[in-house]
């Protein structure tokens, strides 16, 4: 199931590190069979605000999103970015194609006795 790695990245002043964490991320994600989906994108904030951007990239599977998060090539670009720029990142594992809300609602409802 796809995996993503997703970072909410607060406004930074650009620099050599960062430019050189940009120029190096995608051969370390390689490997992995990350690919970006969203990467450097103004947010539009519906509820609550946002400061910065958003980075979004895909996974075959949450152990590949693992594998890349922990490499050594990764961990060696990594404080370029750490160093400069605030924000998290979180690995997530997505839903099944057909996933259905409903019927997860439905489940919550009935072990929740409502």
């Amino acid at each position: 199931m796809t995996a993503y790695a997703i970072g909410h990245i607060r406004p930074e002043t650009m620099n050599q590190d960062i430019l050189r964490y940009i120029e190096g991320i995608q051969a370390t994600m390689d490997p992995f069979g990350g690919r970006f989906l969203v990467h450097g994108r103004e947010v539009e904030a519906k509820e609550g605000p946002w400061p910065g951007t958003v980075v979004v990239i895909a996974f075959p599977d949450i152990e590949r999103a693992r594998a890349w998060y922990d490499s050594p090539a990764y961990r060696a670009i990594l404080p370029l970015r750490t160093t400069h720029i605030e924000g998290e990142v979180i690995l997530v594992e997505g839903v099944p194609a057909g996933y259905d809300a409903s019927k997860t609602a439905a489940s919550l409802r009935a072990a929740a006795g409502l």
